[in-house]
């Protein structure tokens, strides 16, 4: 497996993937409003904190290619820069980080995402194993429950113990491990509206115009002039083959998703949550 992910990384130039922005800016700010991904804070132990958007990423502003090449780029950050920052500060090797799923908006018409949402999965599980601590999986509609249900016994114990799925948006859970400055903004309130995404609210860690994504984006427009590379288009990276137990897992999750289609009335349901 490690010497695939280096053929892999050698393959596809991800050691040169920060010298290679999404340009122009206006395509990588309709990424970032499709692609729900950000770095809210840390946990009490330095433990970086990364929310996604499930629910409302719809990866429908640009082609695959820009979807993995800005996934791959957050994982090299994370990897190269956030860990050995918060290693050198907290005197202590960190290694992996903590995810918060927003289920919020999750309806059978994710389905039209599985195949990109797939590659994305198998990128990390075959290149970025580990990496991931705890899942923590919030604002889940009855969609994610069904589907958790037939997908739960299918998970290596490991990966299960993983997992936690909250009551509502987890606040109370989740501030038990981190402050309230590093909760994801979808998580710091209940009710109707909470989990709303807005490109230009300055807390939502999933926008541009956040820290996080204006500090990376500033690095790598950065690192393209000093390699004199900043050129318009996507790069092209090979997706690996997906692990055999994956595939099935997938395939679970696409039966399920049919099965509750038909039940809500096919198309009249595809949109219900």
């Amino acid at each position: 497996m490690l010497v695939e992910s280096l053929n892999w990384r050698i393959q596809n130039e991800i050691d040169s993937i920060l010298e290679k922005p999404i340009i122009p800016v206006d395509l990588y700010r309709s990424i970032r409003d499709t692609q729900l991904v950000g770095l809210s804070g840390y946990s009490k132990e330095g433990i970086p904190v990364l929310a996604v958007g499930v629910g409302l990423s719809t990866y429908d502003k640009a082609s695959v290619n820009y979807y993995v090449q800005s996934h791959i780029q957050i994982n090299e950050y994370r990897d190269r820069f956030i860990l050995p920052m918060v290693t050198k500060k907290y005197g202590r090797p960190i290694t992996t980080c903590i995810k918060v799923l927003d289920m919020t908006g999750l309806k059978l018409s994710a389905l039209n995402q599985m195949k990109i949402v797939t590659a994305i999965s198998t990128v990390d599980d075959l290149n970025y194993p580990e990496k991931t601590e705890t899942y923590y999986i919030v604002n889940a509609p009855y969609i994610f429950s069904a589907c958790w249900k037939v997908v739960k016994p299918l998970l290596q114990e490991r990966t299960r113990k993983k997992v936690h799925v909250l009551r509502g948006c987890g606040k109370d859970e989740l501030l038990k491990i981190m402050d309230y400055s590093s909760l994801p903004h979808f998580c710091r309130r209940e009710g109707s509206g909470a989990s709303k995404h807005s490109s230009s609210d300055p807390d939502d860690c999933f926008s541009l115009d956040h820290p996080f994504h204006q500090e990376l984006y500033n690095f790598i427009q950065e690192q393209a002039l000093n390699m004199e590379l900043i050129k318009q288009g996507s790069m092209h990276v090979n997706i690996p083959d997906q692990d055999p137990e994956d595939a099935k897992i997938v395939g679970v999750i696409e039966a399920e998703f049919h099965k509750l289609s038909v039940q809500n009335g096919s198309t009249n349901g595809a949109d219900k949550e």
